[in-house]
């Protein structure tokens, strides 16, 4: 599907509009099109589907088994696990977490899956085995699972909870249903379609507005304003490589050819990662779409606790592949 959109973008950016490829202001729109019409069908897909299964899925019994075993963290880990499996990108991934929340999960498993989703992808971990190997490759697949763990965990036990967007908290109160209910795919539709239209509405208007931002600075600002302030000269390189990476909007496969460049610059390893992890986990557009669904206390502190996690990932990966 993507590179059918990639086709469309470049007719109508390059040939209908007639920009040029390598002007700035004709990069940038091509990858707002490209972006905004990917993230969008795949954040429509994924809400309906979550609907469908909120409605058939014995929530309680679901709900009941994972805060049985919440104090022993298995439940952040299945949620943790299920993310690495999941190919979402953060934005695409906001609908599941408002799914979650909306089944009344607790909001540190929630939180579990938010955080590995967009870090571990099937597709990327194909990449890093060809790029960096299998012994790199299985130690980031674990420490992106790692940090989803414990980032939920953490966030759970400070009490972040009553900081969910109370819109999302109403969803959950009104979608409290037994789960015996025996009414037809035809009966359920109608109720599907309108929590799933309500939820849309909530999202796409911080979509776009996200996307803008990311495409403006893919478009304008050029890679070697990285390099220059995350060389291996640098001691705080890695910390920095979390911060100018949180602008930006790019999938974990997307970001790949940019590690490989930054990497064949002589940027180190971890920081390079530290980097990638913080324009896919943590990027602007996810925090403008975040702040539809949480209140700014959490993401706040969701924003601090994952990037320190990244950050002490960054200097853990300097050291293992130095």
């Amino acid at each position: 599907m993507e590179s059918l959109l990639i086709k469309a973008a470049d007719y109508l950016v390059y040939q209908l509009i007639g920009l040029a490829p390598e002007s700035t202001f004709g990069s940038a729109l091509h990858y707002f099109l490209v972006g905004t019409t990917h993230i969008i069908l795949l954040v429509i897909i994924i809400t309906y589907i979550m609907g469908i299964v909120q409605s058939y899925l014995p929530l309680n019994k679901i709900r009941a088994y994972l805060e049985k075993n919440k104090k022993f963290g298995i439940g952040n880990l299945l949620a943790s696990s299920l993310g690495a499996v999941t190919p979402f990108c953060s934005c695409s991934s906001i609908p599941l977490f408002v799914g979650m929340m909306q089944s009344r999960i607790p909001l540190g498993i929630a939180l579990s899956f938010l955080i590995t989703s967009p870090l571990v992808n099937e597709v990327a971990i194909a990449m890093f085995i060809v790029s960096y190997g299998w012994k790199f490759t299985i130690i980031y697949v674990l420490f992106g699972i790692l940090l989803g763990v414990v980032g939920g965990i953490i966030l759970d036990k400070i009490g972040m909870a009553k900081y969910v967007a109370d819109w999302v908290k109403n969803l959950a109160e009104t979608h409290a249903v037994e789960d015996n209910d025996e009414r037809s795919f035809g009966e359920r539709l109608p109720e599907i379609h309108a929590e799933t239209v309500q939820t849309l509405k909530k999202l796409i208007p911080y979509i776009l507005v996200g996307l803008a931002i990311g495409s403006f600075i893919h478009g304008f600002v050029p890679q070697s304003f990285f390099e220059k302030y995350i060389n291996a000269d640098n001691p705080f390189a890695v910390p920095i490589a979390v911060l100018t990476a949180i602008p930006l909007y790019i999938d974990a496969v997307g970001i790949l050819p940019v590690i490989d460049s930054l990497i064949a610059k002589g940027v180190p390893m971890g920081t390079a990662i530290a980097f990638m992890m913080g324009a896919v986990g943590l990027s602007l557009p996810e925090a403008l779409l975040l702040k539809k669904v949480m209140k700014k206390q959490l993401i706040i502190t969701f924003f601090s606790t994952i990037g320190l996690g990244m950050i002490l990932a960054g200097y853990f990966f300097n050291i293992m592949f130095s």
